[in-house]
């Protein structure tokens, strides 16, 4: 599929007001920060589908009981539409989509206890989007993360911001848009929402975290003492939610989101977790009863993946981020433009199972030790 251009000219209008969205810095004083809107959950997604499988496999087939696998909620419609995709990935390889919405909600979203809709038009968009890719040899993954603000071609609508693409049709959009961009076809979904990541690391007793500097956060008057510091759930909701203070704004975040994963996944595979039947019971409950997946993912499909990957670790798993030029403005919109050769390169190796190798040969795209 044709990519976008690295500028466009035209955008779109999803009748949404979002004001001066920063991709980073300070907020201006006409801007209201996002902070109060719900975690981005795209975060959890990607715990649970490890979890789901690190737990499953080190502890018994039983932790994947009907009972826990039918908590999980399911969309349809995720793949409508879709029909000039890009070819499936190459042998066994499997590629995951995601995504976290911003759509403010006093009631779940996701997960099987959801009393509100996962997607309502115009009113939400994905806030934070990642790609996870499975290798063919179960022997490694990749998680990229694509920032929000990625000024792409949205397929029917245009340029806009990528996260536009879900508040326009919802998720079978979204999807056709990141398989453009990507040129990689999406073969599930996953979304999850804050209850869920709160809940996770309450179960799990808390994420342990190193801060390497003090850092201010203005949005909530909160400041981030340096060290190593161990976080329940809500503490780690308002870690990964931050953005103003931080030198990087957004694309920060996405380190901290990361850090957080490799944190619960390293945490959850080195722990006592998997050698308590009750502990880890516990925490798969809390994963799925608010995990949300494509209809397609059956019962018997998650199995399988789960058996197949019974020799991955955390270890095995890379981070990073698209690769990105700078920054700009459409109009009133900050918007982050993406770096479409690199981009190309990276995906290329994702889809060849050499994301490692791809991000060992760029310097600064691993996702470092330690995050601001």
């Amino acid at each position: 599929m044709s990519q976008s251009p690295d500028e466009p000219t035209s955008t779109t209008d999803d009748g949404r007001t979002s004001g001066d969205d920063r991709a980073g810095g300070e907020p201006s004083t006409t801007t209201r920060p996002r902070g109060h809107r719900t975690l981005r959950r795209v975060l959890i997604g990607l715990v649970a589908c490890f979890l789901v499988l690190a737990l499953a496999l080190a502890g018994g087939a039983w932790y994947l009981q009907d009972r826990l696998v039918d908590q999980v909620d399911r969309v349809d419609d995720a793949f409508a539409g879709l029909t000039d995709r890009p070819a499936p990935a190459t042998g066994d390889g499997v590629n995951v989509l995601l995504m976290g919405t911003d759509r403010r909600s006093d009631e779940p979203t996701t997960g099987n206890d959801a009393a509100a809709p996962t997607w309502l038009p115009g009113e939400q968009r994905t806030d934070s989007l990642m790609v996870l890719h499975i290798d063919g040899d179960r022997e490694g993954a990749s998680v990229v993360s694509i920032p929000r603000d990625s000024w792409v071609t949205i397929p029917g609508h245009g340029a806009n911001k990528i996260n536009a693409a879900f508040s326009f049709a919802g998720p079978s959009l979204a999807v056709e848009t990141v398989e453009q961009l990507t040129n990689l076809r999406m073969d599930h979904i996953a979304i999850i929402d804050w209850d869920g990541f709160r809940e996770l690391t309450d179960e799990l007793g808390g994420v342990t975290v190193t801060v390497p500097e003090d850092v201010y956060d203005s949005a909530r008057d909160k400041t981030w003492e340096a060290g190593e510091r161990r976080m329940d759930g809500e503490e780690a909701l308002l870690y990964v939610r931050q953005r103003y203070g931080l030198p990087g704004g957004d694309f920060d975040r996405i380190k901290r989101q990361q850090n957080v994963v490799r944190a619960l996944m390293g945490q959850t595979l080195s722990g006592d977790t998997l050698s308590s039947p009750t502990k880890a019971y516990g925490v798969l409950s809390a994963v799925t009863k608010h995990l949300t997946v494509d209809s397609e993912w059956s019962t018997g499909d998650m199995r399988g993946l789960v058996l197949s990957m019974r020799n991955l670790r955390a270890g095995d798993v890379t981070f990073t981020t698209v690769p990105v030029k700078g920054t700009g403005r459409e109009g009133k919109q900050s918007v982050v433009r993406l770096d479409r050769d690199k981009g190309r390169e990276l995906w290329g190796a994702v889809s060849e199972d050499r994301a490692r190798e791809w991000v060992d040969a760029n310097p600064g795209a691993a996702l470092p030790a330690t995050v601001s």
